[in-house]
């Protein structure tokens, strides 16, 4: 693994999440890089174990590097001068999909919280729900989906960047906020198809 502050703020995230004995859908992770603009993004998705392919309900989550915060980690790094705090773009996207009929969002929304637990100094904010709908090649209606998105900015101090470890406390309690969010999820009264892999839930 690189050593970089970028790459331990991924270790940090995954260690929260399995720790919270959320279950990785490893053909979802993605690690890559805009080679026009320079940003760096890491992807990966989780649900609940024993939820079939596809879960039932899963979250989607995203940490991005920006290029300027390349910029100011490499100016702190190498010339130890700290002007600008690197920042990091997370998204959290929780979905409940397979779903035979369309969700009511206020339903959905009665699982979710506002905010995110503290991540650093600040929290992720909630957007509202996306309704989805999944036609067959007859134009069919084959499912339904709805997600509901997080968003905000985990900015970088002087001394996190010194010292690593504080990642592991800023996020800490995300694995089990992400958790108890599917679980609640889980246990809304909607109507599922059965998954592919024949399991029925």
């Amino acid at each position: 693994m690189l050593d970089h502050v970028f790459t331990d703020a991924i270790g940090a995230l995954r260690d929260s999440l399995e720790s919270a004995l959320l279950e990785r859908q490893a053909i979802e992770e993605r690690f890559q890089a805009d080679i026009l603009l320079g940003d760096i993004t890491w992807e990966t998705s989780y649900s609940l174990p024993g939820e079939g392919l596809p879960p039932r309900v899963k979250v989607d989550l995203s940490l991005e590097w920006p290029t300027w915060a390349q910029t100011a980690y490499r100016t702190w790094y190498l010339d130890e001068e700290f002007t600008d705090s690197p920042i990091i773009d997370i998204e959290v996207v929780f979905h409940i999909q397979r779903l035979n009929v369309a969700p009511d969002p206020n339903v959905v929304m009665t699982a979710m919280s506002p905010f995110s637990p503290q991540i650093g100094n600040d929290e992720l904010t909630g957007l509202g729900p996306t309704l989805e709908t999944v036609y067959d090649a007859d134009l069919h209606v084959a499912s339904h989906a709805i997600e509901v998105t997080y968003s905000g900015l985990y900015e970088l101090d002087e001394k996190t960047l010194e010292d690593g470890s504080a990642l592991d406390e800023h996020f800490a309690h995300i694995g089990g906020w992400i958790t108890s969010t599917l679980v609640r999820l889980g246990d809304l009264p909607l109507s599922y198809q059965p998954a592919q892999d024949g399991e029925e839930l």
